[in-house]
């Protein structure tokens, strides 16, 4: 990749942060204080936390698009969110932005996510509906605000502000916040107004880029559509005849799909560094509270690669996530966490006891939303058989 510096980004060291980046000596602090990391800055400390929570290795069992136990070889959660760190990295690398802050965010950025993907977040948002609704990062924000309780001092994990506003932010300023992440901030300000950092930005950039590459990559193994369909998206033919070169005639086609979808995430990754660097020279930022305050984020695609993109998501949009087969298993996917909710609003004595204690009376709002946070915290695994303990006499509770 072209890493030749613009008039807005002087030549550096391979690990000096510019000026614009988040400075890990800087960092506005934790809810609760705590002493320094002994020897690890505070984004080190923060992606540490987030390693070790219970909530991240739940990720293992969440279902990306195809629930667990569809084949091993498929994305979860949590190789997902391997993936967007790995991206993430890449780009703050490029950008001299702080790579720990970017990996910290793009590790917890679905801690949120309830099992089954987006069909969880369908049924929840859908039963949870006259409480203010399900959004999977308000979930992130509570999972390590609230959830974990690893610490005898405070829940969740005392994360830095600049990792809770990252994940506040993942899509940008908020004008109109879900309920949980505007109460937080009403404690703790996460200025929701702005942007957030450029290392935030580098995360949920990476996010889009992760998620298409790795559905098409399923799409291919689980047999949704062919290569040959793939390639004549102008985005991946591209990235095809780049590959060509490399190929022997003979490749199998699973090799072959692999080399072209590892140039797709290269071509993005150029994208997104080169646009970031244009958009950087144009601003010319002092500090990160330029970057905050800008009319528009500095680390995104340009736009011819994101009307590319976008053609990449329509065929997905078409032919994975409406496929008659993923359907069926999201239509089941839903009922299972509607069926659930139904039941333990109605009645949380059926809830393990902190959860019902929490939860108190049977169909207020304080039981909805204990119930809400106890089938997001589950695996597809658990949730198929809490279902079958809730609903099947034969099975004991």
């Amino acid at each position: 990749m072209d890493d030749a510096p613009t008039p807005a980004t002087p030549t550096r060291g391979p690990h000096e942060l510019a000026p614009w980046a988040v400075q890990p000596g800087a960092s506005r602090g934790r809810l609760y204080p705590e002493d320094s990391g002994g020897g690890r800055s505070p984004y080190q400390r923060d992606r540490d936390r987030i390693i070790h929570c219970t909530a991240f290795r739940r990720l293992q069992y969440k279902t990306q698009v195809f629930v667990y136990h569809e084949g091993d070889a498929f994305r979860t959660r949590l190789t997902h969110s391997i993936e967007v760190a790995q991206i993430a990295r890449s780009i703050a690398r490029q950008l001299h932005l702080d790579e720990d802050l970017a990996e910290a965010l793009a590790l917890a950025h679905d801690l949120g996510h309830p099992p089954f993907g987006h069909a969880g977040e369908e049924a929840l948002n859908g039963v949870m509906r006259a409480w203010g609704g399900y959004d999977h990062n308000a979930q992130s924000l509570k999972a390590v605000t609230l959830l974990e309780h690893r610490y005898a001092g405070f829940d969740g994990l005392n994360l830095t502000w600049e990792t809770l506003e990252g994940l506040a932010k993942h899509n940008g300023p908020l004008r109109r916040p879900p309920p949980y992440i505007a109460e937080y901030s009403a404690k703790h300000d996460l200025e929701l107004y702005c942007h957030a950092s450029a290392e935030a930005q580098a995360a949920a950039i990476a996010d889009d880029i992760a998620y298409n590459n790795h559905d098409l990559d399923d799409g291919l193994r689980a047999g949704l559509f062919t290569l040959e369909e793939v390639c004549r998206l102008p985005l991946i033919a591209m990235a095809r005849d780049q590959a060509m070169e490399a190929i022997p005639a003979d490749a199998p086609p699973e090799r072959v799909a692999s080399e072209i979808i590892r140039r797709v995430i290269n071509l993005m990754i150029t994208d997104v560094v080169e646009e970031a660097r244009r958009r950087i020279t144009l601003l010319k930022p002092k500090s990160v509270t330029d970057i905050r305050n800008a009319k528009q984020p500095v680390v995104f695609f340009s736009d011819r690669m994101r009307a590319l993109n976008q053609e990449t998501r329509h065929f997905l949009f078409d032919r994975m996530y409406r496929h008659w087969r993923v359907n069926r298993t999201t239509l089941k996917c839903k009922r299972v966490l509607q069926v659930m909710f139904s039941l333990l609003h109605g009645q949380p004595d059926m809830l393990p006891p902190a959860w019902a204690a929490r939860a108190g009376e049977a169909g207020s709002p304080a039981a909805a939303r204990a119930v809400c946070d106890w089938l997001a915290g589950m695996t597809d695994k658990f949730a198929l058989e809490e279902h079958r303990r809730l609903t099947d006499p034969n099975i004991p509770g």
